[in-house]
């Protein structure tokens, strides 16, 4: 879906000839928020905003390009610059959640099976409660980046970058990218519940 929507509009120019980059700069400006470094990051769709050293980092393919794709998706990015220099709550707690969520993700899975496999049931019970602060962290994460997306939009329109009919363009790229942080949270919640069964399962067995 995001592949298919990111193709379709990155044809389509926008009305003003803006660049993602110009379009970046414009929208940083005219929230105020000048001082946020923009550079460009490898890769396609890798576009994304780093709180820790306050850049907002975008692809060749939304930089460079005119298009009404790339109005949507640097939006979405000055939206989460907009939401870190306005110290919204969300954002706050996902970033303190970022260190425990990594080590979640990538050990949870781990212990649990370790745990399976030895027959230690506290070493899986604490796998799990690991894995669960990363399904937390896509839970969290969803409505941030709908938020994003809200306030990207918004940000467009109010700026005049875009006009009338370009609106419903940059909002189907955005709405398709936020599928894959439904799909990601699916996914958590799923293996979690998983991760549960596995261990409740075995402990009744024994």
């Amino acid at each position: 879906m995001v592949s298919s929507a990111y193709k379709r509009y990155s044809k389509v120019r926008n009305a003003r000839g803006v660049t993602g980059a110009e379009a970046a700069q414009h929208l940083l400006l005219y929230n105020d928020l000048g001082e946020v470094k923009i550079e460009g990051t490898p890769g396609q769709m890798t576009d994304h905003y780093d709180p820790r050293s306050d850049t907002l980092r975008l692809s060749a393919g939304v930089a460079r390009n005119a298009s009404v794709a790339s109005l949507g998706i640097v939006a979405h990015e000055v939206g989460h610059v907009h939401q870190e220099h306005s110290n919204w709550g969300p954002m706050r707690l996902r970033s303190g959640l970022v260190p425990a969520a990594n080590i979640g993700s990538r050990a949870g899975p781990w212990l649990v099976l370790l745990g399976v496999i030895i027959n230690l049931t506290p070493l899986a019970w604490l796998g799990i409660a690991l894995f669960a602060v990363a399904a937390i962290f896509y839970l969290i994460t969803l409505p941030i980046e709908l938020d994003a997306s809200r306030r990207g939009i918004e940000m467009l329109k109010n700026s005049s970058l875009v006009v009338p009919e370009e609106v419903d363009g940059a909002r189907k790229v955005l709405r398709a990218a936020a599928w894959t942080y439904v799909a990601a949270l699916l996914t958590s919640v799923m293996q979690l519940f998983y991760f549960v069964s596995l261990v409740g399962g075995g402990r009744r067995r024994s």
